[in-house]
Formats: C-alpha cells, sequence, structure tokens
C-alpha cells in the first residue's frame, strides 16, 4: 500500500513538474532550420547537381562505349520526366525506379557500364534531373500527359561555370 501511495505521488509531482516548465516557457522549439543552415544545404544541392550534369554530358568513360551520353536523347533533362517514377515500364514488364531507367539507358543505349544504384554518381544524376523538375506533378500515363512542359529560360537551371565537356549548355 505504502508503495502505491508513492508510485502516485512521484507521478504526480513529476506531471505537476513538466507542466510548470513549459508553462514557464523554458522548453522551446527552434526554427527548421537557420538561414546558414539553408545556405550550406543549397550549396551542396548545386554541386551534387554540377556533378550529375557533368555524367549526364559525358564526363565518365565508363558510361558509355559508343560516344553517347544521357544528354544525347535527354539534352539538360529533357523527357526524363523523373517525378514521374516509379512507374510502369513496358520493356520491363514491371513498375520501375528512375535510378533503373537510368541505368538502363547506360547499359542499352549507352553500353556502357551501369552505375552503383546506391552510390554518388547515381544521386548526382539523380539530383541533376529533378533539380530541373521541380514542383511538377507525378502522373501516370503517357509522356505527353506526364508532365506540364517544363520551362528553361536559360542553361541547365543551376548556377554553375562551363566544365569545357563536350557541347556545354552552361555558357
Amino acid at each position: 500500500m505504502k508503495t502505491t501511495f508513492t508510485s502516485r505521488a512521484l507521478t504526480a509531482l513529476g506531471a505537476v513538474g513538466l507542466t510548470a516548465a513549459f508553462s514557464l516557457g523554458s522548453v522551446q522549439a527552434r526554427e527548421p532550420f537557420t538561414q546558414a543552415e539553408l545556405d550550406k544545404q543549397q550549396k551542396a544541392l548545386w554541386a551534387v547537381s554540377k556533378e550529375g550534369y557533368d555524367l549526364w554530358h559525358g564526363s565518365k568513360p565508363s558510361m558509355s562505349t559508343n560516344g553517347l551520353g544521357c544528354g544525347n536523347c535527354h539534352p539538360d533533362g529533357a523527357a526524363a520526366n523523373p517525378q514521374t517514377f516509379p512507374k510502369f515500364i513496358p520493356a520491363f514488364n514491371r513498375v520501375a525506379t528512375f535510378r533503373e531507367m537510368i541505368n538502363w539507358c547506360i547499359e542499352n543505349p549507352q553500353a556502357g557500364k551501369a552505375l552503383d544504384v546506391t552510390g554518388p554518381e547515381m544521386l548526382a544524376m539523380e539530383a541533376y534531373a529533378f533539380q530541373l523538375h521541380r514542383g511538377k506533378p507525378i502522373e501516370p500515363g503517357l509522356a505527353s500527359r506526364q508532365t506540364s512542359p517544363v520551362r528553361v529560360e536559360y542553361g541547365k537551371g543551376f548556377p554553375s561555370k562551363p566544365s569545357m565537356i563536350g557541347k556545354d549548355t552552361r555558357e
């Protein structure tokens, strides 16, 4: 009996203490990110996207044995529509991810060696393609219905300097 009373008294006292702490404002949530943190995150995203741009346009020789790059069929990520994945791919006869589609293109039209789907190069390719298609709705169906047109005012959608690799659209 004494243990039950003591347990109840301690529980009640703890609850009162927590209520007092919250009401005094000693526990506060911080803003999700500071401006410095946001700037650091944006800088990291641009760096990865720039690497993806370079890979997309042929900076890694093992991705192609015939001179083709992703940019030959998908200049500046056109028609890649990463925001529509995962989706059913008839050639696979199943639902596939965007990363699987990137590797299919590398292995088939480009006759190159597939990237590690969990590696930094695949992340860079994905970051570049998604960066160009931010804010587009995910919708299954034919390519003509998948997305509204992506309006590109200039270049590839992120600040950078020419890499001097092949035909460079960043000039």
